[in-house]
């Protein structure tokens, strides 16, 4: 019997909805923040990770405290930090610059440009939509579970070394009363 039970194993419904709802503003706050930097991707991995670790206990300020953005407040809170921490360990001064998107030019593609290019807006989405949610959800709350696994490892082994100390100091002080 739990006090509080342990992580599932897969993410819950309402983990994935919040993931595909925020993903792609996180995706473009984290690319943006890092410069386009490659290390984007695994930052914004880690808030989702991060967000997984504290799921219940964000659920529960949701239902009992009547906050319904507490886990998109500690999305912004988490990525602030990890962004923070990647700065600090760079090597090099980041200077990070804003882009604007170039124009789309449709008068290049007219002219001898690609038949799908010119079939494209006919044609019906063909992606699945919220496959890269639902997949991105997954792989964070993967972390998150093993990242939690370790931690109750190493509550153990606290908690263990405490005993351990305890012993011996009341052994010790057993052995100075006779």
């Amino acid at each position: 019997m739990y006090l509080v039970p342990p992580m599932a194993e897969e993410p819950p419904h309402d983990y994935v909805v919040f993931v595909a709802t925020y993903l792609a503003d996180l995706r473009s706050s984290t690319s943006r923040l890092v410069g386009g930097d490659p290390e984007a991707e695994h930052l914004y991995m880690d808030v989702l990770a991060d967000v997984a670790c504290h799921w219940r206990r964000l659920s529960w300020r949701r239902r009992l405290l009547g906050r319904p953005y507490a886990a998109r407040d500690y999305l912004q809170h988490r990525l602030d930090v990890r962004t923070k921490q990647w700065r600090d360990d760079q090597m090099y001064e980041v200077d990070v610059r804003v882009l604007r998107p170039q124009p789309y030019a449709p008068a290049l593609y007219r002219r001898g440009g690609s038949i799908a290019l010119l079939k494209a807006p006919l044609l019906a989405d063909t992606h699945r939509a919220g496959a890269m949610a639902t997949a991105d959800a997954g792989i964070a709350w993967c972390q998150a579970y093993r990242r939690q696994q370790w931690h109750a490892i190493g509550r153990r082994v606290a908690l263990g070394i405490l005993l351990i100390l305890t012993l011996i100091q009341t052994m010790s002080a057993i052995s100075v009363d006779y």
